[in-house]
């Protein structure tokens, strides 16, 4: 009885925790925070599509206030009306954003698009019902530059169901809208509903309310879906924390992470959306902060990883502005698995669709650029198995903000 009051009073004191001995001071792990910041802070700008002069031709888009984005629209309805005049109907000249007119450049560290397009006729009843549909979409941007006002994707679908039929319809076409008009889709006054959350070292301006979010208790506060309303951005954080699972964040901030090791921690709670990945850039760019960046040890967990550093295809015309360059992947990785400990029953296998996606990911050029990326990828797709950020908990609760983030950061074990 005595013996295991003895064992439960050890438990509860940690110090059972596997590997916590290691750890050196929280002193001694800040000075490498402070190195990792100050390099950070030292790197130059990132070089555009136009001082590279490539040999062939890029698509990009830039920030438009509303009144050229409605120019732009009028000009298009211009054209195609003198089209209707002359007897020659209407078609929309559409960027292309298939995989085959996207390209990785190295030099960027990010996917471009290239300047190929194709035609949406009215008059083929293969495109009939797409042209009608981006017709539409463009009536509806020109009254929200008219008007001066917002709206979700949602509600730009519940204008018209009956034409749209599906929001994932009305979705690719305003993407394919923004890319016409040559502007960013946060300027046609579209954004998505309110998604990721920052919680930290931040103190920033929401359309002139000044946020502290440390502050914000543990649920932090929600990323605007406009990223025009932020300003003022101030920090005395060391670095940012990326983190793709909502679990793996509220361990962290409850656990007031960000006051032992001063940082901002940020999630989009799983996939990545535009806000998230534009509040992000924002961050990097005017702190000049490192990014760790915390995922599953599965492909998807990579495959986030990329979207938030090299751009997604879905939206590689506007990878300039979405894309936060130097992520640096801190875990959980496939050799974390063994290097900690992480027990078999904890371990999940990867299905045959996991192997598919990891072996894709290898050919990937984004992933052949960084050798350890390589290393650990086929890893995971040897073994076949893959683990969450919460399998670490069997450790105990804390041992993510306890044992384990302390101890990468010590080691400076990130790719």
């Amino acid at each position: 009885m005595g013996d295991s009051k003895k064992r439960r009073r050890k438990e509860a004191s940690g110090e059972e925790l596997p590997f916590k001995k290691q750890l050196k001071a929280d002193s001694a792990i800040m000075e490498t925070l402070k190195q990792l910041s100050a390099s950070s802070s030292s790197v130059g700008e990132t070089l555009t599509v136009q001082e590279l002069k490539l040999p062939f031709q890029c698509r990009e888009v830039a920030d438009l206030s509303l009144s050229s984005v409605q120019s732009n629209i009028e000009s298009l309805i211009l054209k195609i009306a003198h089209s209707i005049l002359s007897g020659q109907g209407f078609s929309f000249e559409v960027p292309s954003r298939s995989a085959a007119n996207q390209l990785y450049v190295p030099q960027l560290d990010r996917i471009v698009l290239k300047d190929k397009s194709s035609q949406r006729p009215f008059a083929n009843i293969s495109t009939v019902r797409k042209s009608a549909i981006t017709a539409r979409i463009l009536q509806l941007i020109h009254q929200l530059c008219i008007k001066g006002i917002h709206v979700t994707k949602r509600d730009l679908f519940y204008t018209d169901v009956k034409l749209f039929q599906d929001q994932i319809q009305s979705d690719a076409v305003l993407d394919d809208v923004s890319c016409m008009l040559g502007c960013t889709r946060s300027s046609l006054n579209v954004v998505a509903a309110e998604k990721g959350v920052v919680v930290g070292r931040l103190i920033f301006s929401d359309n002139g309310d000044m946020i502290d979010c440390t502050k914000m208790g543990m649920g932090g506060k929600a990323i605007p879906p406009n990223i025009d309303r932020v300003g003022d951005m101030q920090s005395d954080a060391l670095f940012i924390l990326l983190v793709e699972k909502d679990a793996a964040y509220m361990r962290l901030a409850e656990d007031r992470f960000y006051n032992r090791f001063p940082c901002i921690i940020v999630t989009a709670k799983g996939q990545p959306d535009v806000s998230t990945r534009l509040f992000l850039r924002k961050m990097k760019t005017e702190l000049k902060l490192p990014v760790l960046a915390l995922v599953d040890s599965d492909p998807y967990g990579l495959k986030i990883l990329s979207v938030y550093g090299c751009g997604s295809k879905n939206m590689s015309y506007d990878s300039a502005n979405l894309t936060t360059p130097d992520i640096k992947w801190l875990g959980v990785r496939p050799s974390d698995l063994d290097k900690y400990k992480i027990p078999e029953q904890c371990r999940l296998p990867m299905t045959e669709q996991d192997i598919k996606t990891g072996k894709d990911l290898l050919e990937e050029d984004f992933v052949k650029k960084n050798p350890g990326w390589v290393e650990e990828l086929t890893l995971m797709v040897k073994t076949k198995q893959k683990a969450e950020i919460q399998a670490l908990s069997t450790f105990g609760f804390q041992y993510l903000s306890e044992v384990y983030l302390p101890l990468k950061l010590q080691q400076k074990d990130w790719l």
